[in-house]
C-alpha cells in the first residue's frame, strides 16, 4: 500500500505567490470601501438617515487632526449637523441624477478605486529576502556614487607643468607652485555632483584615473589647467539593506502598486463586453 505524502506546501512560499497578493487585495478593498461607508447609508428603502457613534469617532479624529484638540459639545454638534447636512443634499442631488455625466465626479470615483489599491499594497511588508532581491535587480536605482578627495592647485597662465609637477613630487609648498584662486585648495571625499559643480563639468572624470597619493596633471576645468592629487577614493557601491531599507521599501511597494494597479483593472475589464471604435475608423476621425 502506497503512502500518502502531503504536498510541500510552506508558507514563506504562500507569502511570495502574486495569487496570494491579489487575495489580500480583494479583501483589503473590500474592508477600506467598507470602512468608508458610514453605517445606515443604504438601509431600508433611502429615507432613513442615521448618524451614529461610528460617524461621530470618525468627525472627532477629523476635528483633533485639524485642530490639535478635541471639539466643545457645540462644535461636535455643528460637525453633525454638518454631515447631516451634506447626505440630505447629496441624496437628493443623486436623485435628481446631477451625478450623472459629471466629469469631475466620474474622475474623483476612479480616483477614490486607485486609492483602494495603492492602500493594499502600501501595506505590505516583504521579507528582508524580497527586498534584498529588489536591491540586486535595481542596482542602479540604490547605488551610492563614487566620490573623490584630492588636493588641487590652479597653474599660472603658460607655466610649464612638467616642472612644477617635478618640484611638488619633491616636496615643494604647493602655495609656491600653484597660483592663488577662489577654489578650495583641498576636497574631502566628494561626489561627482558636487566636484563638476565646483570645478565645471566633467571634472570628476577626468580624475578617476589618476594615481593616489601623486600629484598629476594637468587636468583642465572651466577655469584652466590644474595639477591634482588624489588623497582618497570611494568606488560606487551598494550599500547594506539596513541603511537604506525606507528607501528600499518605498521603491518596492511603489513596484506592487503599478503591477497590482494592472492586475486589478484586468480583473475588472474581464467583466465587460467592451467595443470600441477600430483602428481604422480612429483614424478617420484623427485627421478630420
Amino acid at each position: 500500500m502506497k503512502e500518502l505524502r502531503m504536498p510541500d506546501i510552506s508558507i514563506g512560499r504562500i507569502l511570495r505567490e502574486p495569487l496570494f497578493h491579489f487575495f489580500l487585495l480583494g479583501l483589503g478593498i473590500f474592508a477600506i470601501y467598507g470602512s468608508l461607508i458610514p453605517n445606515g447609508q443604504n438601509d431600508g428603502d433611502g429615507t432613513q438617515i442615521v448618524i451614529d457613534t461610528q460617524d461621530v469617532d470618525r468627525l472627532v479624529q477629523q476635528f483633533e487632526a485639524t485642530w490639535r484638540r478635541p471639539p466643545t459639545p457645540e462644535e461636535l454638534s455643528g460637525l453633525v449637523e454638518a454631515q447631516l447636512r451634506e447626505e440630505i443634499l447629496v441624496r437628493e442631488a443623486i436623485a435628481l441624477g446631477l451625478d450623472q455625466g459629471d466629469a469631475i465626479i466620474r474622475n474623483r470615483l476612479a480616483q477614490k478605486m486607485t486609492f483602494l489599491t495603492t492602500s493594499v499594497a502600501q501595506s505590505m511588508l516583504p521579507e528582508d529576502e524580497i527586498l534584498i532581491a529588489h536591491m540586486e535587480t535595481n542596482r542602479k536605482r540604490f547605488t551610492m556614487p563614487g566620490q573623490l578627495a584630492f588636493d588641487q592647485i590652479s597653474l599660472p597662465e603658460g607655466a610649464d607643468a612638467n616642472s612644477a609637477l617635478a618640484a611638488l613630487n619633491a616636496g615643494v609648498d604647493p602655495d609656491e607652485v600653484g597660483n592663488r584662486s577662489l577654489l578650495p585648495l583641498r576636497m574631502p571625499l566628494t561626489s561627482a555632483q558636487a566636484i563638476d559643480a565646483t570645478f565645471g563639468r566633467n571634472f570628476y572624470a577626468t580624475l578617476i584615473d589618476l594615481p593616489l597619493d601623486a600629484w598629476a596633471g594637468p587636468v583642465q576645468s572651466g577655469y584652466g589647467a590644474h595639477l591634482v592629487r588624489l588623497t582618497d577614493r570611494k568606488e560606487p557601491r551598494l550599500p547594506p539593506l539596513e541603511s537604506i531599507r525606507d528607501q528600499v521599501l518605498a521603491d518596492w511597494r511603489r513596484e506592487q502598486t503599478d503591477a497590482l494597479t494592472v492586475a486589478q483593472f484586468d480583473a475588472f475589464r474581464d467583466k465587460y463586453e467592451i467595443k470600441t471604435p477600430t483602428p481604422e475608423a480612429l483614424a478617420q476621425w484623427a485627421v478630420k
